[in-house]
């Protein structure tokens, strides 16, 4: 309608450039009217040139009117192809959403069943779990109790030996100092038996004197000074006699210094074989307190060891309870068969043996390992410093207890060479229960 519009514009333009050209030569050729040659070729030249634009501009008019007609037929055909293209990206859209529709909804249904594949194994390890912690607690239980048995026997048989060490140290020291007197009075015997002899000796020599003076008086020959005793004359009555007494007296000399050394070789053995005695009840004693060390070091790894796993499951059961709190699942049925008390801000179950409302432990504690200490000395020998989270037990020194029962009156024994008892060890067992924090 543009191109038409255009065309009748310029074909009206035409004829009234046309109109004034005709009325020009009209004009010129009416009589009358006298018009220059030049005006007349320049009018001409006016009208050629206007032709020719004219022209000229038909040809454009032409040229735009099919450019026209160009554009519209390629506005027709993206039309065409912007229908095309919107109704395949609607189809597209719709398979989209569709198939979008359809993952969505097997991805609900896989989450339905994940949850409940979830739900039931979560159960399954929560019952597990909670069996294998009832498991542990009662293993717990039983090596404890028979670290404390075992405990209580080691210390009433060192006990016992160390008593029994005692005894006999006391025995062979009596034995000892028995023997050293029966030393001391076999030496005052033996020097008194040699006074004696030599005492009658020189009696008897006095009286060999004597008699030889009488025996000189009667023959009336004077007295001579009075012979040495050494110097006994041979011509005595029975010299026989005589030298046979004092060898006699000699050989009884000879056996009873023999006798003496006899004894001093006994007496030396014997003190040897008691101080080697006395140097394997030492080293049997030191033996028995590195023993006795060996088994509290034991006693503490278990302890130990026993504390660490029953912490690992608790801070395993804490984390899962976290896990579970912070996802914000929802409640879930409890088949498991030991009693608890819910919480009313949580839906997962206590740990098994545990009350969240009085935070106390569902098992009981080892008993006190120093029932023989106590029933052997009658004094307290276990310090307990208990509580609501701990429980500490220290078994006192033999020292400490050695002095408890001499303050209490008891016969402990003891003696000059008894065995060191410092430097028995001081076992110090704790063990830490920790509480269920629940949010």
């Amino acid at each position: 309608m543009a191109d038409s519009a255009s065309e009748s514009d310029t074909d009206g333009a035409g004829s009234s450039s046309a109109t004034p050209m005709s009325s020009s030569a009209s004009n010129l050729t009416k009589p009358g009217v006298v018009i220059s040659q030049f005006r007349l070729e320049e009018l001409t030249n006016r009208l050629a040139s206007l032709q020719q634009e004219n022209k000229v501009l038909k040809i454009e008019l032409e040229t735009f009117k099919l450019k026209c007609k160009a554009l519209q037929g390629e506005n027709r055909d993206l039309r065409k192809a912007s229908v095309t293209i919107q109704a395949r990206a609607e189809q597209e859209e719709e398979f989209i959403s569709n198939t979008l529709f359809k993952k969505i909804q097997a991805l609900q249904k896989e989450k339905e069943t994940l949850a409940v594949n979830y739900e039931k194994e979560e159960e399954f390890l929560t019952n597990e779990l909670s069996r294998k912690l009832m498991q542990l607690q009662h293993e717990k239980a039983e090596l404890e109790q028979h670290l404390e048995q075992e405990q209580e026997f080691q210390v009433n048989k060192l006990m016992k030996k160390i008593k029994k060490m005692e005894n006999d140290t006391i025995s062979k020291q009596l034995t000892l100092e028995q023997l050293r007197r029966e030393k001391i009075d076999l030496e005052n015997t033996l020097e008194q038996e040699q006074e004696a002899l030599v005492n009658r000796l020189w009696k008897r020599m006095d009286k060999l004197e004597a008699e030889k003076r009488i025996l000189q008086e009667k023959l009336d020959q004077p007295v001579s000074a009075p012979p040495s005793p050494r110097d006994v004359s041979m011509e005595i009555d029975s010299p026989e006699n005589m030298m046979r007494h004092i060898r006699f007296l000699k050989d009884e000399v000879e056996r009873l210094k023999k006798s003496l050394r006899t004894t001093e070789l006994q007496h030396t053995e014997k003190r040897a074989q008691y101080i080697e005695e006395e140097r394997h009840m030492r080293e049997e004693n030191i033996r028995l307190q590195r023993k006795l060390q060996r088994e509290m070091e034991r006693r503490e790894a278990l302890c130990r060891q026993l504390s660490e796993s029953e912490s690992s499951l608790e801070m395993d059961d804490e984390r899962y309870f976290n896990e579970m709190s912070a996802q914000g699942l929802r409640a879930r049925t409890v088949s498991s068969p030991i009693p608890y008390t819910p919480s009313p801000s949580s839906s997962r179950p206590i740990s098994p043996g545990l009350s969240y409302g009085s935070h106390t432990v569902g098992f009981t504690p080892p008993a006190t390992l120093s029932r023989a200490a106590i029933s052997h000395f009658n004094a307290p020998a276990l310090h307990i410093h208990g509580g609501s989270s701990h429980g500490v037990a220290c078994l006192l020194s033999t020292q400490e207890v050695l002095s408890q029962c001499q303050q209490g009156g008891n016969d402990c024994g003891g003696g000059r060479d008894q065995p060191n008892l410092t430097q028995l060890p001081v076992t110090c067992v704790s063990r830490s229960i920790t509480h269920y924090h629940r949010l």
